[in-house]
């Protein structure tokens, strides 16, 4: 009987990450699609949790939710949604806050087209400029933002074409759909600049700045899973990651 209990204790050891481990099903922003892919790895081998995750617009995901869609974490790509969230009781009181900060980027997929003082813009020569709706995208209504501070907003905005969400406008540049366009740079950066192509990384003070809100929505009030995700995107590895993509970090 000695020699059985350690055993025991030790069965119960191994196995019991997987069998408290959960899945929380987490709708995320468009433009948070790289760093949210490796975070939820990260989070997996450091808690046994998993994520699933789906990602889109941030108007479309509110939509959902409101709708009865299943997600139990909403990270936002602006601080309004998850707080229209808490209002309307669909979500945790209290469990709000700021994961990120985006940083908007002219890009372009063609090498030397976009001058990294942003030029272009003034200078024309092209005859579609991509963005996300503004309607349901923050990064197009920084986008907007950025053309009314260079006085540009009127004389380009035939040349508008409008994706739902960031990754749709980022879409429209990579197939050549658009010259040029106002994407998210966590969607074209590596190793601490741009990756392909050409592009002017937009000084932040063009711009107000683009606060990424999570939530805890109360579907996921019960699943342990949900909260320790929220808490693992406060680490030291989650905050590296976004880091890595350009995302500014909450102070």
């Amino acid at each position: 009987m000695s020699l059985f209990r350690p055993t025991l204790v030790l069965c119960l050891a191994v196995i019991a990450p997987t069998v408290f481990a959960e899945t929380v099903l987490v709708a995320v922003a468009s433009n948070f699609t790289k760093p949210m892919t490796e975070i939820a790895e990260a989070f997996e081998k450091a808690t046994g949790h998993s994520a699933k995750l789906s990602f889109g617009s941030s108007g479309k995901f509110v939509s959902q939710l409101e709708n009865g869609a299943p997600f139990e974490v909403f990270l936002s790509a602006d601080d309004e949604k998850p707080l229209k969230l808490e209002q309307a009781d669909l979500a945790v009181a209290g469990s709000r806050f700021t994961y990120a900060l985006g940083r908007l980027v002219l890009w372009s997929a063609k090498p030397g087209y976009v001058d990294d003082q942003g030029q272009i813009l003034s200078k024309g020569g092209f005859q579609h400029l991509a963005l996300a709706d503004p309607k349901l995208a923050p990064y197009g209504v920084a986008a907007l933002e950025v053309l009314k501070s260079l006085g540009l907003q009127e004389k380009l905005q035939a040349l508008f074409v409008q994706g739902e969400n960031i990754s749709q406008a980022h879409q429209y540049v990579i197939t050549g759909n658009a010259e040029l366009g106002f994407v998210a740079l966590s969607q074209v950066i590596a190793n601490g600049k741009i990756a392909e192509g050409s592009g002017w990384i937009i000084p932040v003070d063009r711009y107000a700045p683009i606060r990424q809100d999570a939530v805890l929505m109360k579907t996921g009030a019960e699943n342990p899973a949900a909260p320790a995700l929220l808490a693992y995107l406060k680490s030291a590895p989650a905050l590296a990651i976004m880091q890595k993509y350009g995302y500014g970090l909450p102070q």
